[in-house]
């Protein structure tokens, strides 16, 4: 799954599912391109998935934990319908983690918050 840098904001766009030693081979690659090249954000977009695994959302919980850490802005975008419901019905809670309906608007939102810190 590419892990792209466009303009200063690393972009992923996960397009098949993930199981659960990709999901851990992801983050670790994930982890070691954020941290080495400075940016302004990250925004993963998921609209691609039917169905997200609780694994796999913890992992992505994990990840925009650890971006906050590295001082890194962090959206996830395209959650559907049914993986919301399917996600809440887990239990699982995303309270905390910037969302936006598409990769546009998470790419949007991602320069709001630059902005934001900048001042």
């Amino acid at each position: 799954m590419p892990i792209l840098k466009v303009d200063d904001y690393w972009v992923v766009a996960i397009e098949e599912t993930l199981h659960d030693q990709s999901v851990i081979q992801f983050k670790e690659e994930l982890l070691h391109n954020i941290t080495g090249v400075a940016s302004k954000g990250l925004v993963i977009d998921i609209s691609a998935l039917e169905v997200v695994d609780s694994f796999v959302t913890r992992v992505l919980i994990e990840i925009s934990r650890l971006a906050e850490l590295l001082g890194l802005p962090f959206v996830l975008t395209g959650i559907k319908p049914a993986v919301a419901i399917t996600l809440t019905e887990m239990g699982l809670d995303l309270r905390g983690m910037a969302t936006a309906l598409n990769l546009q608007k998470g790419l949007d939102k991602l320069k709001n918050l630059a902005r934001m810190e900048q001042r």
